[in-house]
Formats: structure tokens, C-alpha cells, sequence
């Protein structure tokens, strides 16, 4: 890789502060994820406290990275708020079968109505969490998902707390066009080239959010793409474009990315893949000189995290 820059795809700051813990954003959406989840279990209202109070233990039933445990802290804030929930281990740590993650104490009826969905939000966001690991252990900095999501901006926080990078957080975070937004959007144009070129000497950068990407899906829409904005780069300074080559292969991908070097592009664009993406053949990824790999395997159709809710007796 040219640069030793990150690629701009780490959008995790936006949503969640180590110090601080989630930001504004993140917070809407556990307001609107978790009212969703306990309604569809049918609680439409607030608990407002029993006469007998009960103590229970979530105990992990498998091994992985435990994440959601802010989502369940504002879900009983605002849905059970006289039960108190203490955290054994905190979000994004490691936890072991055996683990006891948190106590919760409160009304007896509360915990009861509550189990389910805090166990699911737990079991899900850490499930993502513990494949973003997987993967961004073999390939560091690279691994980023999609918004091809389950649980929206939950998903993606699971996979910042995991190690993975979220690329765009939603289709304003940042400006991404594919083949069919430039069809649409030059009609009189014939080939995709074209249309790229005319594409990126007219976006305005500072209208476009946190980066620009385009999608190509041949190796001269990549060249024209990369030629034409290291045009604009020399003469209003605008930072990388991302470059998405879109169901290349290990060897196409590796083609391009020697090709922009030799032609002295490289530095202008960020190189991101897309499509084929698997953990097995991740070397073969890692090793074809891109920055970004883009998946939604790591976040969509991944195995929740086994936890369990026990009553002390």
C-alpha cells in the first residue's frame, strides 16, 4: 500500500467514545432498536416496581468478545429503571464459557419480562462482535462491513468493538456511487468510464461527508477513475478517493493496484474489494495490495453468542 494512512472507513468514533461510551447517535438508536424489540415481546409500557425483589446471574454458554452491554444499560434505564444491573466485564472484553458477564437485581416480574430481550441484544451484537475479531485478527485495519446490517448502526458498533472498521455509517455519512446512481444521474453518457470521469470532475468534496467512493467494475473505470482525481488532487488538494473494485478477485484487484503504482496514481486513491470475500481465502486478499476489504459475512447471518440467565434461588 502507497500510503500508511488509515483508510477514512473507521467511522467508529462517531458512535462510541472508550472514555465516554456511546455517543448521541448511538444512543437514538438503542432508543429505537430496543423499544422496537420489547414491543414486538409485547411490553408497551414501563415497569414501575414490585413488592418482591429477585437476583440473577447472565452466565456465558460460549467463549467470544462481549458487546451490547450500553444497549442493555439504556434499555433498563428507560424501560425497567428500578432494576440494577452490575457488569462483570465490560464492553468489547473477552469472556470464556463459565463467565459470569453481569448481576441484575430488581422486581422479580421486571427481570422475568426483560430476560429475553436483554439475552438477545447481548447474544447478537456480541455474536458480531466475536466474528469482527476473527477476522481482524488475520487482516488488521483492513476488515470493514457493510450496510448490507440486521440492527443498523448496532451492527456496526459490534464490529467497532470487535476490531473491524464500519465504513459508512448510512448513505449521508458518505458519499458512495455506484453503476446505477450514474446511470441515472448521466443517461446521455454511454459506458461507466465515462460516466465516472464526468462524475468526479463535478462532485464538490465538501458536500460529500467523510470520503467519496466509486464503484468499478473494470480495470479502465478503475485507471480513468484514479487519473481523474489525482487531476483534482493536485489542483484543490482534496483528500484520497476510495476506489471499490467490485468482484475482481485477489489476482484482478492485485493487477489494478500494481498498475496505479506504475503510473504513479496510487497515492491519490484508497483501493477498497468487495464480493467473494471469505475467511479461508483471506491471505490471498491480504496479500493483493489493497487497503479496505469490504464484507458483510462479519456482521449479517453470524452466530449470536450463547448467554444464559439464571435466578438465585
Amino acid at each position: 500500500m502507497a500510503e500508511k494512512r488509515p483508510p477514512p472507513h473507521d467511522r467508529g468514533s462517531v458512535l462510541w467514545d472508550a472514555s465516554s461510551g456511546p455517543t448521541r447517535m448511538l444512543i437514538s438508536s438503542f432508543d429505537r432498536w430496543t423499544s422496537a424489540l420489547l414491543a414486538d415481546d409485547g411490553v408497551d409500557m414501563p415497569f414501575m416496581g414490585g413488592q418482591e425483589n429477585v437476583e440473577a446471574k447472565i452466565i456465558a454458554k460460549s467463549s467470544g468478545i462481549l458487546a451490547g452491554c450500553a444497549a442493555v444499560d439504556h434499555m433498563l434505564q428507560i424501560w425497567a429503571g428500578g432494576l440494577r444491573i452490575s457488569w462483570s466485564h465490560g464492553e468489547g472484553r473477552s469472556i470464556v464459557i463459565g463467565d459470569e458477564v453481569a448481576t441484575i437485581s430488581g422486581d422479580k416480574e421486571a427481570i422475568l419480562a426483560m430476560e429475553r430481550s436483554i439475552l438477545n441484544i447481548l447474544g447478537q451484537l456480541s455474536g458480531i462482535a466475536t466474528e469482527s475479531k476473527k477476522w481482524a485478527s488475520k487482516a488488521p485495519g483492513q476488515i470493514a462491513c457493510t450496510r448490507k446490517t440486521i440492527w443498523g448502526l448496532l451492527d456496526k458498533w459490534a464490529v467497532h468493538l470487535g476490531g473491524g472498521l464500519t465504513h459508512r455509517l448510512s448513505k449521508r455519512d458518505a458519499l458512495m456511487i455506484k453503476e446505477n446512481d450514474l446511470a441515472v444521474m448521466y443517461p446521455d453518457l454511454e459506458g461507466n468510464g465515462a460516466r465516472v470521469s464526468r462524475f468526479l470532475t463535478e462532485v464538490n468534496p465538501s458536500e460529500s461527508g467523510a470520503f467519496i467512493e466509486v464503484e468499478v467494475r473494470e480495470e479502465k473505470e478503475a485507471i480513468m477513475a484514479a487519473f481523474t482525481w489525482s487531476e483534482r488532487r493536485m489542483v484543490d488538494g482534496c483528500d484520497r478517493l476510495v476506489i471499490m473494485l467490485d468482484n475482481f478477485g485477489p489476482e484482478r484487484c492485485k493487477a489494478v493496484a500494481d498498475e496505479l503504482t506504475e503510473m504513479g496514481l496510487r497515492e491519490h486513491v484508497v483501493l477498497e474489494a468487495s464480493g467473494g470475500i471469505l475467511l479461508e481465502n483471506i491471505e490471498d486478499w491480504r496479500e493483493c495490495g489493497l487497503d479496505v476489504l469490504s464484507t458483510s459475512t462479519i456482521n449479517r447471518g453470524t452466530t449470536p453468542l450463547d448467554l444464559s440467565m439464571l435466578i438465585e434461588n
